[in-house]
């Protein structure tokens, strides 16, 4: 079949958007045509074009005198601990191209974790760090937190070298010294391994000068990572006779549709209550003391997910309790396949007709035993990756097989008019990497979720826009598209629109159009919750973690998502 669509004329952009946009890309070209080098780069010339750009996540870049703590706790968070100890950071998409490079074995390097980014870093002890990319955004991703690190680290070292910081500070007294609040320095102090005494130290001692790299990082090679991500999972479904039937593909998380189908699967609910009773931190205490005296609106089954979640966390991986878990998933025809690439993402396949009916959340209503066991179909659920990676992932798929039924995308998005923990449905994406907009006849509505919401609120009929980055974005340009009445910010969506227009169509996605996806051959969905907004910086869920509260809009939404998929097997009565 063909997408209808429209070629949006060209027109020169208002001034504000034009200068904004310009910064933007001024910065973004730079680095790109940089990195081209075969050889290293100091990170220092990318300075003053990020600080030009006048981010919204790092407002402070160009003030010398005022530390932009806000940006800093930002890139701690994507980045390894280790940075800081650094000189070269060398980029690449498979641990092969730096073999052959000559920096011999990432592999046998230590490892290394960023909180808040699925990539995977390598430290050699002597001063290298590598890191695997899975897509160009990546790249978008981690050039300005780096840069942003860097300048505001040397910043706090010349501000800690001039003031009179005691060598055993706490967050007042630095923030009177250096500047910044005391409640950012609180969090300098929690995200730092040895604390706030030791940060002081390292910054006062070290000032950074990073130097950068590129092995690669082309499309093919994008493309080839993706194909031996995707490998291992194709051969599960051909191992279990699952790669002929109905596929219903999920970019979600590892965790909330797992638990809406395997209920009664390890932990018990005896064991979760004794756990957070004797182990839970005190707010969790506090709200099992509201559930019982009828004193809280949440949901149940929400605080045990949650009190699982811990639970597992304390648990040894080769330990009895998830040994348990494992084998009761199973049973129940639930796979999880973790990924040993450069693309990060886990990935889990359910075969709906081993489901236990008894074992469903109650809110996926009551499921007939009998044609639960006839249900054709299998989920695919992947952990939502990040940018580009989107498009990269579902076109591998679509290319390996030709049975998918539902396309459904449940992601993180910065919000412009609603609240933390809000949950957004759009009509229309506009992508960035395309310059096409989409406008979606939607699987979802505000009825789907509604019901599900506890703490936030649902809003349907949204416009989002999909960014390259969260960093390459400014006040001038999000006002725009706010006006426009653009309020949904996020980097997936758009990439997997465009995976989805070849699906429907034999041309490959387009450029600059405007694309109607009123009719297409699979049923296609798209949930955001809202995790921050872009002027809040380090302050909110995009840097916090997810907290309990925040399952509500999470756990609404795998509903909606999973109730979608139940209906169009022909689960529920009509």
């Amino acid at each position: 079949m063909a997408v209808p669509r429209l070629r949006v004329p060209s027109a020169e952009p208002s001034g504000t958007l034009h200068r904004a946009s310009d910064e933007v890309e001024l910065y973004h070209r730079t680095y790109t045509t940089l990195l081209r080098s075969s050889g290293e780069t100091l990170l220092r010339v990318l300075e003053p074009s990020h600080a030009a750009m006048n981010s919204s996540l790092h407002p402070l870049a160009y003030d010398l005198e005022q530390p932009d703590l806000g940006a800093f706790l930002y890139s701690l968070r994507r980045l390894p601990e280790s940075v800081w100890r650094a000189n070269v950071v060398v980029m690449g998409q498979e641990a092969e191209a730096f073999a052959r490079a000559g920096f011999g074995r990432i592999e046998d390097w230590t490892p290394m974790e960023a909180p808040a980014r699925r990539r995977r870093w390598f430290d050699n002890g002597e001063g290298t760090l590598a890191v695997l990319l899975a897509s160009t955004s990546d790249l978008d991703d981690a050039i300005p937190s780096l840069v942003a690190y860097q300048l505001e680290w040397n910043k706090l070292h010349a501000l800690m070298r001039a003031a009179a910081v005691a060598d055993d500070p706490d967050p007042a007294a630095v923030a009177a010294a250096c500047g910044g609040s005391e409640g950012d320095w609180a969090r300098v102090a929690e995200s730092w391994p040895d604390g706030l005494a030791a940060f002081v130290s390292e910054v006062r001692d070290r000032k950074l000068n990073l130097r950068i790299r590129m092995l690669g990082g082309s499309q093919a090679g994008y493309q080839r990572l993706t194909r031996r991500w995707w490998a291992p999972v194709r051969a599960r479904l051909t191992d279990q006779s699952l790669s002929d039937k109905p596929m219903y593909f999920v970019s979600s998380n590892t965790h909330s549709l797992m638990n809406l189908v395997s209920t009664k699967a390890g932990v018990s609910e005896d064991e979760i209550v004794a756990f957070v009773e004797s182990e839970g931190p005190d707010y969790l205490v506090e709200e099992l003391g509201d559930f019982r005296e009828g004193r809280t609106e949440g949901s149940w089954e929400n605080f045990l997910y949650y009190g699982a979640r811990l639970f597992y966390e304390r648990q040894p991986e080769d330990g009895e309790a998830w040994d348990r878990r494992r084998k009761a998933e199973r049973e129940l025809g639930i796979t999880h396949i973790s990924s040993r690439t450069g693309l990060r993402v886990s990935a889990q396949v359910i075969d709906l007709a081993k489901l236990d009916p008894e074992g469903l959340d109650t809110r996926l209503g009551p499921i007939d035993a009998d044609k639960l066991a006839r249900a054709n179909g299998v989920v695919v659920n992947i952990e939502y990756p990040l940018g580009l990676a989107a498009y990269n992932i579902l076109r591998e798929i679509t290319t390996a097989h030709d049975t998918l039924r539902g396309v459904y995308v449940l992601g993180k998005a910065a919000t412009l008019n609603a609240d933390v923990g809000d949950v957004l449905i759009s009509g229309v994406i506009h992508d960035e990497h395309s310059g096409s907009t989409y406008w979606l006849d939607n699987a979802f509505t505000f009825d789907d979720v509604a019901p599900y919401l506890v703490f936030g609120s649902g809003l349907d009929n949204q416009r989002a826009v999909t960014v390259k980055s969260t960093f390459l974005q400014n006040r001038n340009y999000l006002d725009f598209y706010y006006r426009e009445a653009y309020t949904v910010v996020e980097m997936e969506a758009g990439p997997f629109c465009n995976a989805v227009y070849e699906i429907a169509d034999a041309d490959r996605y387009p450029s600059g159009e405007a694309v109607n996806f009123s009719k297409l051959p699979i049923d296609f969905g798209i949930i955001h919750y809202a995790s921050d907004t872009p002027y809040s910086q380090a302050r909110t869920l995009g840097a916090r973690g997810l907290s309990y509260y925040g399952l509500d809009s999470t756990y609404a939404s795998s509903v909606a998502i999973m109730r979608r998929i139940l209906s169009l097997e022909g689960l529920y009565d009509a």
